[in-house]
């Protein structure tokens, strides 16, 4: 007898113009046999293969359904029972016939009722990784849905930290312009710390003070129970399946204008399968029962401390954001949220910027940068004033003659302590006296002057002999002074 797959190989031999032999031997069959199936133009299986087998277990059948019905044994206590009343099969086949007779049950749940603004659950949804800058993040989205009416908003993230969590439910308030009178979470630890059975929830602070300002309770569900928020999951599901399925996302910008269209004119608009209404006209009559939107209480940032570098740099995440020049090397704080990073001294804010979910870059604010160059354009002209100071006393008075007469008096300054490297101090110093009693204010005088001083040529100094061999030995003859006695006679009477 062949199975079904035998007898397509057969018919497939036959369009292809083997031969019988040459199909019997591709398929591994006897020649009369397949010369039987290749005159049929149907499979037809034969009454012996469709009758069920014999079986050890066949016996003990009865026996297995009477113990199940009286206590949930497992396999293996029913096998070693069987073993006792002479059954000779395997475990397997009686594991097998367990599961047959009695399936695993499937855990039903009760299906709930919300009043209107009674609550909304929130979640986050992920979907692997999209392009930002330079670099690649995971794609996290904030879901929340309003119980009742079933409106849905929806808010793509690239973290989903504190800040984040914080930042998604405030800008969902907005856009409801109302607030639930619960919140029902997961026990993630951006709103539950500690969740134990028999125990007190124990909520994050920063969580929990956001929902006093708010006015919201928080019902934090059951451990291990994800069911008990099966509206919201139902909901990450929808936007998956909905919205993200196939949408090619080029980058991380276009999410946000593409899902609000979403939301307005598919999500919010349809008729929802349990409520057979729109979540848009549910919501309706569903916001007078709503919480007032209110000013905002608290901060929704996340704060911590930080030490900024020698470079006016604070590193965040993986990237660095720049401070005054003044506070380098200084422990600061950082509030940090989902779209800003702000740094304080103290309660003074020194430096905000907007937060960057790329990697290894620097934000650097252009005010930070003009001030480190005029505080080392600052320092340089200190140095240059105190040196050219201090060539000599009327150092002062020329720096006054310069600042008057010439618009670039510090380039002047600039170069007179640089011919002061070249010809000292000293001389420098003489040459600017000399130029305050002119009335010459220049460094191009000064170099004039310097100039011809060095043309003058040097008067000769005694000669000092230091050896006494290098002495000379001269030998005069005496003086011949007849010819001033003949003088002197002739002249006489």
């Amino acid at each position: 007898m062949i199975d079904y797959q035998q007898f397509c190989q057969i018919k497939a031999g036959v369009e292809q113009g083997l031969s019988i032999r040459q199909i019997a031997r591709e398929a591994g069959l006897h020649p009369q046999t397949v010369g039987k199936w290749v005159t049929k133009q149907r499979f037809e299986p034969s009454a012996a293969a469709n009758r069920p087998r014999a079986s050890k277990l066949d016996a003990h059948r009865e026996t297995v359904r009477r113990l199940l019905e009286a206590h949930a044994y497992s396999a293996r206590q029913i096998y070693q029972r069987l073993r006792e009343q002479g059954y000779e099969g395997g475990y397997s086949i009686i594991k097998q016939y367990v599961r047959l007779v009695r399936p695993r049950p499937h855990k039903a749940f009760l299906a709930l009722d919300f009043a209107p603004g009674e609550c909304a659950q929130v979640d986050w949804g992920s979907w692997g990784s999209v392009r930002v800058g330079n670099t690649r993040r995971a794609l996290s989205f904030f879901v929340m849905v309003l119980c009742h009416s079933r409106w849905l908003h929806v808010e793509f993230t690239l973290s989903q930290g504190q800040e984040a969590f914080l930042g998604c439910h405030e800008r969902a308030f907005r856009r409801l312009r109302a607030v639930p009178r619960a919140i029902m979470v997961d026990n993630a630890r951006t709103a539950v710390l500690s969740h134990r059975r028999g125990q007190a929830v124990v909520y994050n602070p920063q969580y929990l003070d956001y929902a006093r300002t708010r006015g919201f309770e928080i019902r934090a569900c059951a451990p291990r129970h994800p069911q008990s928020k099966g509206i919201v999951e139902n909901a990450v599901s929808y936007v998956k399946n909905n919205f993200l399925s196939g949408r090619q996302i080029a980058d991380f910008a276009s999410l946000g204008p593409g899902c609000t269209q979403w939301l307005d004119n598919v999500a919010n608009v349809r008729s929802h399968a349990e409520t057979k209404s729109r979540p848009v006209d549910l919501l309706e009559s569903e916001r007078q029962f709503l919480l007032p939107l209110g000013e905002l209480g608290c901060s929704l940032a996340v704060t911590r401390p930080v030490s900024s570098c020698a470079r006016c740099r604070v590193r965040v995440d993986a990237n660095r954001y720049s401070v005054p020049p003044s506070m380098a090397r200084r422990k600061l704080t950082l509030q940090l949220e989902d779209q800003r990073v702000r740094l304080y001294d103290g309660d003074k804010l020194v430096a905000e910027h907007l937060r960057s979910y790329e990697r290894g870059v620097s934000v650097v604010d252009p005010a930070h940068e003009r001030e480190l160059l005029d505080s080392r354009s600052r320092a340089r002209r200190e140095r240059l004033l105190g040196r050219f100071l201090g060539l000599c006393s009327q150092a002062p008075q020329y720096r006054d003659g310069l600042e008057e007469r010439r618009l670039d008096a510090r380039s002047h300054m600039e170069r007179i302590v640089a011919l002061s490297e070249a010809h000292g101090v000293e001389v420098v110093g003489r040459a600017i006296t000399d130029a305050v009693e002119l009335g010459a204010y220049s460094a191009e005088y000064i170099a004039n002057i310097l100039g011809q001083r060095s043309r003058l040529l040097p008067q000769a100094g005694a000669l000092h002999l230091t050896r006494a061999c290098d002495m000379l030995d001269l030998e005069l003859p005496e003086p011949d002074m007849s010819a001033y006695a003949d003088r002197q006679g002739g002249q006489n009477p």
